[in-house]
């Protein structure tokens, strides 16, 4: 087991009401986000060069809920890999033993926008399928591990000004690869129930859009269009490519995620246990042998402003014009 990191390493900063205590290598924090789960800053990484999204987990082990919240995203962070799925860069905590262990640090990719801003945007259907493309894509990945979100929301989805989108936050995911009944709970319950919305009327030659829009807003999950099926639904399938909708499903290290049932220390330990494997399997906050994604995503990151940035594969994949997606950088700024 490779030595823990020291203080030295770390250096502290007020960030609002919260003290980030981080790895010297991350470096003008400033913060974008908060939530019931934790608040997430900006952050400039001087060892890889780009910027990451820096979050800290809020009183982790303050009750056996937060923690085994902070041990199902940690879990859920670390074995899925997918384009669609915000990737997880470094795991880390200031203290230097498991008896001083009380913060959390992962640290992520940096998006430019959540799906908060862009949804009030003049968009056309071009930009539109191809945002909700991704988001099926991801929610496919997430579903053929048994991975459900259950708090799937604007504020959870970011995306880039190339258009790129992923989903975020996985404290409250649920594995299905056990026979756990689950709870209804879910954290924002002012989203409209399908019901609600079905009571708006729509054309019947309204287009595509609609035509999908009123499958998927179905009460009776039996009755309700599936996310195979709105793939290959006209308005979304022109950007069908296998390599993205029929990723292999991630493989989830801990199949008794969801039967755990464990005191505080108790989760505290499996946590710390996971940090300690990420260190080890980890170099420079990235694994081994990916250094060619890490090279990737440092390109994607210097072209995060730049507003033909549509990648080449991307375009290829579409039957249709792609020119138009050239940008939301113009919307973004407008919308900040």
């Amino acid at each position: 087991r490779s030595p823990r990191k020291c203080m030295c390493q770390f250096y502290s900063v007020q960030v609002g009401d919260s003290t980030f205590t981080v790895l010297k290598r991350y470096q003008e924090l400033r913060a974008i986000g908060s939530g019931a789960q934790g608040i997430v800053c900006s952050a400039l990484d001087s060892v890889l060069g780009f910027p990451v999204a820096v979050k800290k987990l809020c009183r982790p082990f303050q009750n056996q809920t937060h923690a085994k919240r902070a041990y199902r995203e940690l879990v859920l962070l670390k074995c899925v890999n997918h384009k669609n799925i915000i990737r997880l860069i470094n795991v880390f905590t200031p203290q230097k033993s498991l008896e001083e262990f009380q913060d959390l640090y992962l640290v992520m990719e940096l998006m430019d926008a959540s799906l908060c801003q862009v949804i009030h945007m003049d968009l056309d259907h071009e930009r539109m399928s191809y945002l909700l493309y991704q988001i099926l894509c991801g929610i496919r990945h997430l579903h053929s591990a048994g991975i459900i979100h259950r708090d799937l929301k604007p504020s959870n989805i970011v995306v880039k000004s190339d258009c790129t989108l992923k989903i975020l936050d996985f404290g409250l995911a649920r594995t299905a690869c056990t026979n756990f009944m689950m709870t209804p709970y879910v954290v924002t319950r002012y989203y409209r129930a399908p019901e609600v919305i079905l009571g708006m009327k729509y054309k019947e030659n309204a287009g595509q859009a609609r035509d999908l829009l009123s499958k998927m807003l179905v009460i009776d999950p039996e009755s309700r269009i599936s996310v195979e099926e709105a793939l290959n639904h006209p308005y979304i399938h022109v950007w069908y490519d296998p390599g993205e909708a029929d990723a292999p499903p991630p493989q989830i290290c801990d199949k008794q995620l969801e039967e755990r049932e464990h005191s505080i220390e108790q989760w505290k330990e499996l946590i710390y246990e996971e940090l300690i494997d990420w260190e080890e399997r980890n170099k420079n906050g990235v694994t081994k042998d990916e250094s060619d994604a890490v090279r990737g995503l440092a390109s994607q990151s210097s072209s995060a402003n730049d507003i033909s940035s549509m990648s080449t594969e991307q375009t290829l994949a579409s039957d249709t014009d792609s020119s138009s997606i050239d940008t939301l950088t113009g919307h973004l700024d407008e919308s900040q």
